[in-house]
């Protein structure tokens, strides 16, 4: 499951809570954000129906459903809050995006599993899946372009980037390999489908971002222009 953190030049996902919402917009991006989040439960309904394979989050949620008795959109909302409590030692603080993130997507996906069945034919599961895959990444540009926080799993992995000084890359990669192990050994669903949305959700969310990100007012500069650096665009 991709909470989604494209690279961006300026984004107020660093801010606190109180200084995102006073960011402005919040007419369009508060409806946005909601909608992102809903979006992103309904595209996992869509892949989980499709049986092809799923994310390495989604992988790890199925394992555990067939081990408590609860529904995959539970399992995720239980998953999301375990996640945000290991925010604690490594001093990240949510935004409202965040805490919507851990219970709108676990009650989208619920609904959207209650909506969809898996067809018998091969041909409409593999539509069901890339169909699933091109929302996922839509979805993620939407809520990520709202700017109100981001979604537990990535804050976890962007809080261990900050206290190891490793990358985002290895720190993402390590954590959904392992994610997706577990998940395998507890009999979640590992196929095609693990493999398109590896190789596909990054460009996807990419190209989606700039149709639907919300413009913010540029952070006031901290030194004088002369000791300002130009923005990393990573």
């Amino acid at each position: 499951m991709m909470d989604g953190m494209a690279r961006v030049p300026y984004t107020p996902d660093t801010q606190s809570s109180l200084d995102q919402l006073r960011s402005g917009k919040l007419g369009r991006r508060l409806p946005q954000l909601v909608f992102g989040l809903m979006l992103y439960g309904w595209s996992m309904a869509l892949m989980i129906e499709a049986g092809l394979g799923l994310d390495p989050w989604d992988v790890f949620h199925e394992g555990l459903t067939k081990y408590l008795p609860l529904t995959f959109g539970q399992v995720t909302i239980l998953v999301g809050a375990a996640v945000l409590l290991l925010w604690i030692p490594l001093r990240q603080w949510p935004g409202l995006g965040t805490i919507l993130n851990v219970i709108l997507i676990g009650l989208a996906v619920d609904q959207g599993l209650w909506l969809l069945a898996q067809p018998d034919s091969l041909l409409l599961r593999v539509v069901m899946l890339v169909a699933g895959v091109v929302l996922n990444g839509l979805a993620g540009a939407l809520y990520i372009g709202a700017h109100l926080g981001p979604g537990p799993r990535d804050g976890l992995f962007l809080g261990l980037v900050r206290r190891t000084g490793y990358s985002v890359r290895l720190m993402r990669t390590s954590v959904e390999i392992t994610v997706l192990a577990i998940g395998w050994l507890l009999g979640g669903t590992v196929g095609v489908g693990t493999v398109l949305y590896a190789l596909t959700i990054g460009p996807l969310v990419q190209a989606f971002l700039p149709l639907v990100q919300v413009r913010m007012p540029e952070p006031e500069p901290a030194a004088s222009p002369s000791e300002v650096r130009p923005a990393s665009p990573g």
